[in-house]
């Protein structure tokens, strides 16, 4: 790869199925990102998917071919119809701000960061040819980064989406027909399109307020990662390397998530407190509870007994 950039990928592809969008523009090329590119090159050989990263990161993916052209300054989205901004959530945010003397011409911007309500409203000021529909992508593997992405990640999974003008009850099975409605012409139209791309890459859109999504993802994931993580930490101060060794498949399950990076945690912390909290204050009230009724067990047996019943459901899809 060449020292300047941008760096255009050599060769020609053959013409696939009718591109949604003709230029793809990736900004962060982790897990997630990276998923993206290499299954929009997949379906879409004509159109250009075009990211921002690092130039070691970008080297990785022009070897990979998960990308068509790269670059590190955001000038090369300059023409790009969609954008799709794939970085931490406190970076997606002030991504925002340079937008519009970047892109020239109309584009739907999208993200994929765990919180929705401070870049939501952050898209507000961006300018009447920019439309913006917040992205959250519920799939993920145990390991992040490009090196671990995968053209298959979002099959079957969720990806929640959250247009500034959706207000409706998030449990709706009309909720993504009630959001066009709600919309403006412009704005209905991204969504449509943006619901074609998701559906696409083989996701399944649900439309959702910014609110709605923020406290929901709080009980969904952001509290299951602090549990995890905390409960990893006192079990290892506690036991150590040796003892650790002696541990059974259940307690591997249980903190599985405790491998995730703390940088991309602090931004969604610091983007959901005030949802998170009260999360986290549900979950010690039960702790308490469960501390205070050891020698009797009657609070555990409630505990125990819901626990089990929620977790069915969990296994079980929503109908």
């Amino acid at each position: 790869m060449a020292k300047e950039l941008p760096v255009i990928q050599p060769g020609q592809r053959p013409t696939g199925q009718t591109p949604i969008f003709e230029k793809i523009g990736i900004v962060g090329l982790g897990l997630i990102g990276g998923s993206v590119a290499l299954r929009a090159r997949e379906l879409w050989p004509s159109s250009l998917v075009i990211a921002v990263d690092q130039k070691d990161v970008l080297e990785i993916a022009m070897r990979m071919h998960a990308i068509d052209v790269a670059a590190d300054d955001l000038v090369v989205l300059a023409e790009a119809d969609l954008v799709v901004l794939a970085a931490p959530v406190r970076q997606n945010i002030e991504l925002l701000q340079e937008l519009d003397e970047n892109i020239r011409q109309p584009a739907i911007i999208t993200d994929t960061g765990s919180t929705k309500r401070e870049i939501v409203s952050g898209a507000r000021a961006l300018p009447p040819r920019l439309t913006f529909i917040g992205g959250h992508p519920l799939a993920g593997a145990a390991q992040g980064g490009l090196e671990h992405a995968r053209p298959d990640l979002f099959a079957g999974r969720p990806w929640l989406l959250t247009p500034a003008f959706a207000r409706m009850d998030p449990t709706r099975a009309s909720a993504w027909q009630a959001g066009v409605e709600s919309a403006g012409y412009e704005a209905g139209e991204a969504l449509e399109k943006l619901t074609q791309f998701v559906q696409a890459l083989g996701a399944e859109p649900r439309v959702m307020a910014a609110d709605a999504h923020d406290r929901l993802l709080a009980f969904l994931s952001h509290l299951p990662q602090l549990t995890a993580s905390a409960l990893m930490q006192v079990i290892g101060d506690a036991v150590g390397q040796e003892g650790l060794g002696l541990a059974g498949r259940g307690l591997a399950d249980t903190t599985r998530l405790a491998s995730s990076p703390d940088d991309i945690w602090k931004d969604i912390a610091a983007t959901n407190a005030d949802q998170i909290g009260p999360a986290l204050d549900a979950l010690i009230e039960v702790l308490q509870a469960l501390r205070g009724d050891l020698p009797e067990g009657d609070r555990l047996s409630e505990v125990f007994t819901d626990a089990r019943r929620w977790r069915e459901r969990l296994k079980k899809p929503a109908g």
